[in-house]
């Protein structure tokens, strides 16, 4: 019996881990023109990768704020903090998404760009 049930857990397929950000989702409020969120990009995997943070709007338009820092490597399994400022521009609320794209590595076999994306309501008092 033993032996099938090893086999059987042989044809499952692996769990594969994915990139990750916290948080996911959050709500800022700001007194500013302006609000910041802190997030922690994530890499899962045993090797390092090249991390670009982006920020988009709710329809995936970009948005223009600043990202200290945009782009960086990342080791395995690391995570590291990124803060994000974000205009309000002229707003009272603002909704928007940020993002953590891997970049794949020139010469490597697969050339796939993870994006992984939280969403962030800010309100100004």
């Amino acid at each position: 019996m033993i032996p099938i049930l090893a086999a059987m857990a042989a044809l499952l397929p692996a769990t594969a881990g994915g990139q990750s950000m916290s948080p996911m989702r959050g709500e800022v409020v700001s007194f500013d023109d302006r609000f910041a969120v802190r997030v922690f990009p994530g890499n899962p995997y045993g090797h390092r990768i090249r991390i670009e943070v982006k920020v988009y709007d709710q329809s995936f338009r970009p948005v223009a704020a600043e990202i200290m820092p945009a782009s960086f490597m990342l080791g395995a399994d690391a995570s590291r903090p990124v803060l994000v400022v974000v205009p309000f521009a002229g707003a009272a609320e603002r909704k928007v998404r940020i993002c953590t794209e891997s970049i794949p590595f020139p010469g490597q076999n697969t050339q796939i760009r993870a994006q992984i994306c939280g969403k962030f309501l800010a309100r100004r008092l």
